[in-house]
């Protein structure tokens, strides 16, 4: 599970925690599952934790195709080099894999999204570049340090029993342990209620 702050894990671990993972959570997921060509559409309610708490938003998500092991490589080879900047540029060319939508958003696309076979059904992550807005630039707020957005969905073949995690804003970084981290900028929020249309 996502702990709230930051989560680490060791340099070893680097390409699952990237582009596999997505963030940290328990359990390793089994091999990646063949890229599927049909569409998937799924919904569900984000429930707001800690500082967050009582908050709800509603999220929409929109598969198109999955990507591949070219895209993580090329991803951890822009980590490597460029840091958090050449990650970002690099998923803000990479072709739209699909679509995410908050609730009182316009939504953006998916440039990362990976699929995994579970011993309960499907694991999916996903990650973005997410738009900074205009006030944000304009104020210099921190949050624009945070410019990738995260998924991940644990579909359960019970469809009741699904949950998922989202961080709409959040950011890598090199800790002095030289371990890899994921940063929140805000606490995440749950996802419950999902459902495949």
């Amino acid at each position: 599970m996502y702990r709230t702050g930051t989560s680490a894990v060791s340099a070893a671990a680097v390409a699952c925690l990237l582009v596999a993972s997505a963030f940290n959570t328990a359990g390793a997921p089994r091999a990646q599952e063949k890229e599927k060509s049909e569409r998937e559409y799924y919904q569900a309610q984000a429930y707001g934790t800690s500082t967050q708490m009582g908050r709800t938003v509603n999220v929409s998500i929109t598969i198109n195709s999955y990507s591949t092991p070219d895209d993580q490589k090329a991803l951890l080879k822009a980590f490597n080099e460029k840091g958090m900047e050449g990650m970002t540029k690099l998923l803000n060319k990479m072709k739209s894999k699909g679509r995410l939508a908050i609730t009182g958003t316009l939504g953006y696309d998916l440039s990362y999204i990976r699929s995994f076979k579970t011993e309960q059904g499907r694991k999916l992550r996903m990650v973005t570049s997410r738009p900074i807005t205009f006030a944000e630039n304009y104020q210099g707020t921190r949050s624009t340090e945070y410019s990738l957005s995260a998924v991940e969905l644990n579909l359960n073949d019970e469809e009741s029993k699904s949950t998922g995690t989202l961080l709409p804003l959040c950011k890598l970084k090199m800790n002095k342990q030289n371990e890899l981290e994921i940063e929140a900028y805000q606490n995440p929020w749950d996802l419950r209620n999902i459902m495949k249309r």
